[in-house]
C-alpha cells in the first residue's frame, strides 16, 4: 500500500513565474485522483510528466480562482486530445453551470462524458468509494462553500505465509487466493487449519487528508485522527493572525496545531501568501509546535510507503 503525492501547485491568489496556485495529483492504492485545478494546472502535469488520460477523477474545494480556473483548459484539452473515457468532477453546487456555459459559449465539442457530482452538505459525507478507496468530505470554513477531502485506502488482502503452506501439502497456488480473502483451510480429514496460521495480516491501510483554503477549525480534528500524512493550508504567519481572521485563512501555526492535537503522521504546509519572502518562515514557525513538518514546493513529491509495522514519508523534488 502506498501513496504518492505529487504538488503542481501550492500558493494563493494569483499564479506568478515561480508560484502555481493550488492542485494536487494524487496516487493511492493504485487509483489517480486531481485535487484542485488553479490556472496553469495542465502544464504542471505535463512538467511532472503526468498522463492526463490517468485522470478520471477531479475534486474541487471551493469556487475560488486560484482553485478551479485552470479546469474549463485542463477539460478543453482532454476534448482536444480526442478523450473516450468519462470525466467525473466533484464540487460546490454552481461548478457544473460555469464550465457548461463556457462549453457552450465557445462552441466547444467534447467526445467524453463530463459528470458532475455536486457538493452542498454541511456535514461530513462519503462521496466516492470502489474496491480500493473512499472518499469522505472535509467540512471547512472559508469565505464561500468549502470541503476538504479524506483519502482512505481500504484494507487489503491477507498475506501468504508461504513456509506454514508448504508445511501443508495438501494446499494448491488454487487456494491461495481464497487464503488472501481470509478463508481457513480444511484438509481431506477434516481438520480444519485457521487462516491466521497460514497467512499475515495485511498492511495497513494509509489515509490522506487535504485541508484545502480554511479558518482554524479544531472541529475537523475528529475526522483527520491519526491520518498518515495531512495537508493543511497554512496562509499567514501568526504575525497576520488578525488577518487570517478576517479572510478565513489558517497560519502555520494553527495547521502544526491541528496536525497535533490529530495525531497525523506528517504534516505539509501550502497555500502560501506572496507577502512572505521565505518559506522557511512557515517551517520554522509550524516546527514549534509540530515536528513532523514538510513544506509543499511546486513540483514535490512526497512518497508514503507502508508495510505490517510502519510507514516511511519521503519527499523529493522533480
Amino acid at each position: 500500500m502506498s501513496i504518492k503525492l505529487t504538488i503542481l501547485g501550492c500558493h494563493s491568489a494569483t499564479p506568478r513565474e515561480a508560484a502555481h496556485p493550488t492542485a494536487q495529483f494524487l496516487e493511492i492504492n493504485h487509483r489517480f485522483f486531481l485535487i484542485d485545478c488553479g490556472e496553469g494546472t495542465q502544464m504542471q502535469l505535463r512538467k511532472s510528466k503526468i498522463k492526463f488520460s490517468s485522470i478520471n477523477h477531479i475534486f474541487i474545494s471551493h469556487l475560488h480562482g486560484d482553485h478551479f480556473f485552470g479546469l474549463i483548459g485542463l477539460v478543453s484539452t482532454f476534448g482536444l486530445l480526442g478523450r473516450k473515457n468519462d470525466l467525473h468532477i466533484f464540487g460546490p453546487t454552481g461548478l457544473m453551470e460555469i464550465i457548461q456555459l463556457q462549453l457552450k459559449a465557445t462552441s466547444s465539442y467534447l467526445g467524453f462524458n463530463l459528470i458532475f457530482h455536486e457538493l452542498n452538505s454541511k456535514e461530513e459525507e462519503l462521496i466516492f468509494e470502489d474496491d480500493h478507496v473512499e472518499i469522505h468530505t472535509i467540512p471547512l470554513n472559508h469565505r464561500v462553500y468549502t470541503n476538504g477531502f479524506l483519502f482512505k485506502e481500504k484494507v487489503g488482502e491477507r498475506k501468504l505465509n508461504i513456509s506454514a503452506i508448504k508445511e501443508n501439502p495438501e494446499i494448491e497456488i488454487c487456494d491461495y487466493q481464497h487464503l488472501k480473502n481470509g478463508r481457513d483451510f480444511v484438509l481431506q480429514d477434516g481438520t480444519v487449519i485457521k487462516n491466521k496460521h497460514l497467512t499475515f495480516n495485511p498492511n495497513a491501510p494509509l489515509s490522506y487528508a487535504y485541508c484545502s483554503d480554511t479558518s482554524y477549525k479544531p472541529a475537523i480534528v475528529r475526522q483527520i485522527k491519526n491520518v498518515d500524512l495531512l495537508y493543511h493550508e497554512s496562509t499567514f504567519l501568526k504575525d497576520k493572525v488578525d488577518l487570517a481572521v478576517i479572510t478565513k485563512h489558517s497560519t502555520a501555526e494553527e495547521a502544526a496545531k491541528i496536525a497535533k492535537a490529530a495525531n497525523v503522521g506528517q504534516l505539509i504546509l501550502g497555500h502560501y501568501s506572496s507577502r512572505y519572502p521565505e518559506k522557511k518562515l512557515f517551517l520554522e514557525e509550524a516546527k514549534t509546535i509540530f515536528d513532523q513538518v514538510i513544506l509543499s514546493e511546486d513540483g514535490k513529491v512526497i512518497s508514503l510507503e507502508n508495510s505490517i509495522s510502519n510507514a516511511l514519508c519521503v519527499a523529493h523534488q522533480n
